[in-house]
């Protein structure tokens, strides 16, 4: 049994060099049917209802960090059409097959964009969008790299951060490691699910590593499933 008290340091194994392209397309389809069925995804999408929008009609730029597969870009897209929001999204991610994957399934949103490429290349400083968010993301950073993740996020940023990841909690490792089998889930899956539990965070640390990252205006609340939302203004 994992010791909740600490943060994992094992290494997932979707963050190893090696992993086919079939293998990650398989494990992105059920990392967003799951999202979808414990309601995930809408943590992103209820943090954008919360924010302040211009009133202008110029496109607001979302960039997600860690796009992964592009589903939550596409959630966002569909939220935008149907609130009448003029938006112009950026997927990132450092894996190339990520962001080709992403880029076919979202051949029908004209608004979405994907760029392969690392979160601290200082070639992202070109594209700097008013609203950061990312999902499922920051606990791949070890303690000393989130901070500087964080930093760089809220340095990218013109206006805010929506972060969405997991709670550390016994529950949540169990309840994904069940979820994943009666799913029948792809072993990659299988194993980086629980795994990724056991790397998330409390909120006594990220209220430390926010601070250590110079950043004091923001929120955290605790959301289902096992998930927290957090909002940083800039």
């Amino acid at each position: 049994m994992p010791d909740f008290r600490t943060r994992s340091t094992l290494p997932e194994r979707m963050d190893a060099s090696g992993v086919s392209e079939t293998e990650i397309g398989k494990a992105m389809r059920e990392i967003e049917r799951i999202n979808k069925w414990l309601g995930g995804n809408k943590i992103i999408q209820n943090a954008l209802s919360k924010l302040s929008w211009p009133k202008n009609a110029a496109p607001v730029t979302i960039m997600d960090l860690g796009c992964g597969g592009g589903d939550i870009l596409r959630m966002v897209s569909n939220w935008g059409k149907k609130h009448h929001k003029s938006l112009r999204l950026i997927g990132v991610d450092i894996n190339p097959i990520m962001t080709r994957l992403a880029g076919n399934h979202s051949r029908n949103y004209e608004d979405i964009s994907f760029i392969s490429m690392d979160v601290f290349d200082p070639a992202l400083n070109e594209e700097r969008p008013d609203i950061m968010i990312c999902s499922l993301f920051t606990h791949h950073f070890d303690d000393e790299a989130l901070i500087i993740l964080l930093h760089r996020m809220n340095e990218l940023s013109k206006r805010f951060v929506i972060i969405n990841d997991l709670d550390r909690h016994w529950f949540a490792y169990y309840a994904i490691k069940l979820l994943t089998l009666l799913f029948r889930s792809p072993q990659l899956v299988r194993y980086d699910g629980p795994l990724s539990v056991a790397r998330s965070l409390k909120r006594l640390e990220w209220e430390s590593a926010l601070k250590k990252a110079g950043i004091e205006s923001y929120t955290i609340r605790w959301r289902w499933a096992w998930r927290w939302e957090i909002i940083i203004k800039k």
